[in-house]
């Protein structure tokens, strides 16, 4: 496989993540909204947050401001990782924990290659090549 299908399969892999996450929520975005409010969120932020979910994984999977988007979706990996999964005396909860960082390094990673040839910011000049 080249880089370029590479990037495509990594952008793919995890915008799905997030796509799939935010309309999952969609069912009970009251019910995921008690649940933020269990780390300190706001309730009133659920529906942001779906859309948030939604909308940036969409957007990195067609490699729309792949950078941005992958550098927020890091910001919130790791933010949601340490307002809900980091409990020491927990181990399952710290896999969790170690999930997000995991995925926020994939996101880093996006953030410093960019989306590549086959996404929209390719075909607007926005496509950064390492």
């Amino acid at each position: 496989m080249t880089n370029t299908t590479l990037l495509l399969v990594a952008r793919i892999f995890l915008g799905l993540l997030f796509v799939v996450a935010g309309i999952g929520k969609l069912g009970d975005v009251a019910g995921f909204g008690g649940y933020m409010a269990t780390g300190g969120i706001p309730a009133v932020l659920a529906w942001p947050v779906v859309l948030f979910e939604i909308i940036a994984g969409l957007a990195l999977i067609i490699g729309f401001q792949t950078r941005i988007t992958a550098l927020a979706l890091a910001a919130f990996c790791v933010l949601s990782g340490l307002l809900y999964h980091f409990d020491p005396a927990d181990q399952m909860q710290m896999t969790q924990l170690l999930k997000n960082l995991g995925l926020a390094g994939g996101y880093l990673a996006l953030w410093v290659t960019g989306a590549g040839a086959w996404s929209v910011d390719a075909k607007t000049g926005r496509a950064v090549t390492v």
